[in-house]
């Protein structure tokens, strides 16, 4: 996870905040990333996150009351961050529905294959935790079906028939392209194969029959 900043002054460039000199809280969430993603969420507890953050479990405590808390705000805030991409990415395709959904994807597919990736963090998260109860499920799910909204609503702007249909399909190509990182590796490439087959259902592949 980026090193967070503070907030920036007018003309000038916001100092870049070490992990020490950040406040506890932040400290704490940073480990949450580093840690539930790396690692996964049930093979973490929550004195590693102390720990990995510089602080004790008194404190991480009195941040989040409990694991499932501090699960479910490092869920949201990746949500968050995933979201806004779509948002940066659409601002640049404004006229172009379907070029705003293939290019959102290939970004995605581009993180997804650096060497330390382990595919989707909202994905792997939805299958270590499956309780319909636990705080972090509900983020999951408000997600992952704000995402097939949003390429719903790029599907019906581009006229295209089904675009219930191909949401769900781009939905579960993004999600098994992530996935098949962890099954079959990277050499496979599977975000390749994501960007094919996403033209292929947008209709922008020259190969299409």
């Amino acid at each position: 996870m980026a090193t967070r900043k503070t907030l920036a002054t007018p003309k000038k460039t916001a100092p870049v905040l070490e992990p020490a000199e950040l406040p506890p809280r932040a400290r704490i969430l940073q480990a949450a990333h580093e840690l539930f993603y790396g690692q996964g969420i049930r093979g973490v507890g929550v004195e590693a996150v102390a720990a990995t953050a510089g602080t004790n479990k008194m404190t991480l405590y009195r941040h989040f009351t409990s694991k499932d808390v501090l699960v479910a705000e490092y869920l949201r805030e990746v949500a968050t961050a995933i979201e806004a991409s779509w948002d940066r990415i659409g601002a640049k395709h404004a006229d172009d529905p379907r070029g705003h959904i293939l290019a959102w994807l290939k970004d995605m597919g581009r993180q997804m294959e650096r060497p330390e990736s382990r595919g989707c963090p909202i994905t792997n998260a939805a299958i270590e935790l499956p309780e319909p109860g636990h705080p972090g499920r509900q983020v999951i799910e408000e997600h992952k079906r704000g995402m097939r909204r949003r390429f719903m609503e790029n599907c019906r702007k581009a006229g295209l028939p089904r675009a219930e249909m191909i949401a769900d399909q781009l939905l579960m190509l993004l999600d098994g392209a992530g996935v098949s990182l962890q099954t079959i590796g990277h050499e496979s490439g599977p975000m390749r194969a994501l960007a094919r087959h996403a033209e292929w259902l947008l209709g922008v592949d020259g190969d299409k029959k």
